[in-house]
């Protein structure tokens, strides 16, 4: 081929080939100059990555259970003796064939009246001697965790609240039997133990959930719906929240999913340390928005181990009512801030009663420790052993002092229930009741907040709610329930019916009449 000719070839090559096409000349060394390509490259981003939770989830599944409860449940018909049909003198096996409700224990395969009979099905089977009495029935499920290698679980006391027998089933699905070994009411927080445990368990602790802050990480595993080994995660949203589950609130506010069997499972934070048991939700529908409660792991250590020591949890007692201390009530008493109980009375005979506590103190500190309201005052003296001699700081007329209190022991709720069942309110009391009202003095001393209005009661048609403040009755200024009681008899005296109260409420005062011929 002459020189002419090659030159003719190449200008060909050059005026039909592709980029492509030149590319593979240029890489066979026929053309020697460089030319780029004409391809975009693929997006790539350097940024920091969020870190995966696999490590942790990998590490603490082992330690994670569903709990599967079963209660004693009693049958509508305890036994055969007790289930018998009668239809017009005739008994079943005296109905004809085609009888409908002959047919429908045939077609549903279900045994007959007297346990066996022409409509018990080919699987059916007499009825045992004794059954029907009360049986084990499933009747709840939740989430637990492993918190030493000899098999003690932690999980919620309303998953296993009035069970008879407990199942946990490991993330392997191995199913194990457990007993109760105690559980307390008040914190949410019950202790099973596998019973006659045949290996060494995985197990998870508890972490220092005081150095958690809002925004850390959080990974919930659990059994949500029954699913079982299910991992979410999410931030600590809140710390503190109070729910108005009880007197020692202070639950950690999570934004994981969380949902119905979650419940007693344990929420870990990167370490795999347990910071807090998921114990409840907030939702409107019944699912997961975002706002779940955990007990912190703090409260739990403390709880659990009292529990594994002796089954139950005793706790100090100080036997005084109280009320948060607002500004206007600091400023009233010359608090420098508002802090601390408010004492609105001593309950007779009480730890704090005979250690000279009086109706208006102010506690401001146990033992030196500052007290920040009354849910902190009641987890502090909670915290201390029944019998316990702690130094309790007032502030009384102006003047700081303190006394001494040998702490009681905290009556259980039962004791607590009958207790209120045995007393007999004030007779003032006990009349405002009858109207469907309960009041309490207002914080500001002027007029009676409304603490509960019975739903069936004229009180409440005409609007009366909780949380609104009565100023006068009759026109007459009133600040206590004998006040209001003074004036009603005076009404009944005068042949009146009704009372006139006057009702403030954040959208202005108005006048609501009760009748009064049941006060």
């Amino acid at each position: 081929m002459s020189d002419k000719n090659g030159r003719s070839n190449l200008k060909t090559i050059l005026k039909n080939s592709t980029a492509a096409g030149l590319a593979a000349l240029m890489l066979a060394g026929t053309l020697p100059v460089a030319i780029n390509s004409a391809y975009a490259e693929a997006v790539k981003v350097q940024a920091a990555q969020v870190p995966s939770f696999a490590d942790v989830v990998a590490a603490v599944s082992p330690a994670v259970v569903s709990v599967r409860v079963q209660s004693n449940v009693q049958d509508t018909a305890s036994d055969e003796s007790n289930f018998s049909f009668n239809f017009g003198g005739r008994g079943f096996d005296d109905l004809p064939d085609d009888h409908p409700l002959k047919r429908f224990f045939k077609e549903f395969g279900m045994p007959g009246p007297d346990g066996k009979g022409p409509g018990a099905g080919p699987n059916a089977r007499p009825r045992e001697h004794g059954e029907g009495k009360g049986r084990l029935r499933p009747t709840s499920q939740g989430s637990g965790f492993f918190i030493s290698e000899d098999g003690y679980i932690v999980t919620n006391n309303h998953v296993v609240d009035d069970g008879a027998a407990f199942t946990v089933v490991m993330n392997d699905g191995k199913e194990l039997d457990a007993k109760l070994v105690g559980k307390d009411s008040r914190t949410d927080l019950a202790l099973l133990k596998v019973e006659n445990p045949k290996q060494k368990f995985t197990y998870v602790e508890f972490a220092n959930d005081e150095s958690m802050r809002v925004g850390d990480w959080v990974v919930a595993v659990g059994n949500p719906f029954g699913l079982g080994g299910t991992v979410t995660a999410g931030i600590i949203s809140a710390r503190g929240r109070d729910i108005g589950s009880g007197p020692y609130d202070d639950y950690i506010q999570i934004d994981a999913a969380v949902n119905r069997g979650n419940s007693g499972g344990p929420d870990f934070n990167l370490a795999g340390q347990v910071v807090g048991i998921n114990t409840a939700i907030f939702s409107p529908s019944g699912g997961n928005v975002g706002i779940a409660f955990a007990i912190p792991a703090s409260v739990a250590k403390d709880v659990i181990a009292k529990l594994k020591e002796g089954g139950a949890v005793q706790r100090g007692w100080l036997g005084v009512q109280i009320q948060p201390v607002t500004q206007d009530i600091a400023d009233s008493l010359g608090l420098s801030e508002a802090s601390g109980a408010l004492v609105v009375s001593p309950q007779a005979g009480s730890p704090g009663d005979k250690a000279g506590i009086k109706q208006g103190d102010v506690v401001t500190a146990v033992n030196g420790e500052p007290v920040k309201d009354p849910r902190d005052l009641a987890r502090r003296i909670a915290a201390f052993p029944p019998g316990t001699q702690v130094d309790v700081s007032l502030w009384r007329e102006g003047k700081a002092t303190s006394v001494k209190v040998d702490l009681g022991t905290l009556p259980s709720e039962q004791a607590l229930a009958g207790k209120e069942g045995d007393t007999q309110a004030p007779a003032t009391e006990q009349a405002l009741a009858n109207m469907g009202i309960s009041v309490a003095p207002a914080e500001d001393g002027k007029g009676l907040s409304i603490i509960d209005v019975d739903p069936d009661s004229d009180a409440a048609d005409k609007g009366m709610k909780a949380g609104e403040k009565i100023t006068s009755v009759n026109n007459q200024a009133v600040s206590s329930a004998a006040d209001v009681m003074k004036v009603i008899d005076q009404a009944k005296k005068d042949g009146r019916t009704k009372a006139l109260f006057q009702v403030e409420s954040e959208n202005g005062s108005r006048f609501v009449a009760l009748p009064i011929n049941q006060g």
